[in-house]
């Protein structure tokens, strides 16, 4: 095995801990997961080593070194560089190579290009792709002054620390961040993945907070679809339409009581939610009966896919506290 296949383990196993699936080009499905890494990428200016995918769309590039180039591993960021301006084969859609990454076996370098003055710095491992697409997440930037986004997120991007805090905030203060729709498991992601949308209108500047109040439709708690024996429809969307209001969204009324505790439609103010640690908007207030019930228990299959999902967050954690403590 030589040098560079031994870094590419290496890398390997660390992209797929920072929650990357790993594929050969042969095996190209970038619907599997909402991060995957394509490795011998072909690009217009040759291949990379590894194309980053995040909801299908390429955001991203490493370059993979073997350990002896370590301490040069800066001269390799003018060969990752050139893929920013590159077009990778077969993929048709507008985007844009933000993210580049030069790693050895024992060094991860990072650049995002839409830094100012960007420059590449050290980090600890690769990001997750939920990072990354909390850093993505900022379509109010390329919004027109009164545009109107609803964008699907997975859970992470409404609790996490860092950068995802800082996109909360910010999308809080410049847009009118409205409401949340919590959708059921694994509907826009691979299996046990929890997503939501999140509707917001942008504001013209101003040093005023924009957003007042947002609305939480709880889609997801005691509700469950199979892509097979029980799938989604429009139909199962009414009761939300119906709360949301199209027709004029300021005119509408909370099914949420203390009298009704399971009422679907909750109003929070800004208040309320810059308080909260992190200034996190997962929010939610219905009593799982599955937890409560033995009877009522989730199949097997999700109460596994919860359980990964959360030791997949637990150790995203105690990566991020190393980091910080390795500092």
């Amino acid at each position: 095995m030589t040098p560079e296949e031994k870094a590419r383990l290496v890398i390997d196993e660390k992209l797929k801990q920072s929650g990357w699936v790993i594929q050969d080009i042969k095996e190209l499905n970038l619907s599997t997961a909402l991060g995957v890494a394509v490795r011998e990428f072909p690009t217009s200016t040759g291949e990379v080593d590894y194309a980053l995918f995040v909801e299908g769309l390429p955001v991203g590039v490493v370059e993979a070194k073997r350990e002896e180039a370590g301490e040069h591993i800066t001269d390799v960021e003018v060969q990752s560089n050139r893929y920013v301006n590159s077009k990778l084969k077969w993929i048709k859609s507008d985007y844009v190579i933000r993210f580049v990454y030069e790693a050895t076996d024992k060094i991860v370098r990072f650049t995002d290009y839409k830094d100012i003055k960007y420059r590449s710095r050290t980090v600890f491992s690769f990001h997750r792709p939920e990072t990354l697409l909390a850093l993505l997440g900022q379509p109010n930037t390329i919004l027109k002054a009164t545009g109107k986004a609803a964008v699907v997120v997975p859970d992470n991007v409404l609790f996490e620390g860092g950068a995802g805090e800082t996109i909360r905030k910010k999308l809080l203060e410049t847009t009118d961040l409205h409401t949340i729709l919590r959708l059921p498991t694994g509907i826009f992601y691979k299996p046990g993945v929890k997503a939501n949308v999140i509707f917001f209108d942008k504001r013209p500047a101003s040093a005023e907070m924009q957003t007042k109040e947002v609305w939480v439709y709880d889609f997801r708690t005691n509700i469950h679809f199979t892509l097979k024996q029980h799938p989604m429809t429009d139909a199962d969307l009414v009761d939300f339409v119906k709360c949301y209001n199209p027709q004029n969204r300021h005119e509408r009324t909370e099914t949420w009581s203390e009298d009704n505790p399971d009422g679907r439609f909750r109003r929070y103010s800004v208040k309320d939610i810059l308080e909260r640690d992190k200034t996190s908007l997962d929010l939610f207030w219905i009593k799982d009966k599955s937890l409560a019930d033995l009877d009522n228990l989730p199949e097997p299959d999700e109460l596994a896919a919860d359980i990964i999902e959360n030791l997949q967050s637990a150790l995203e954690n105690f990566r991020e506290l190393q980091a910080q403590l390795a500092k």
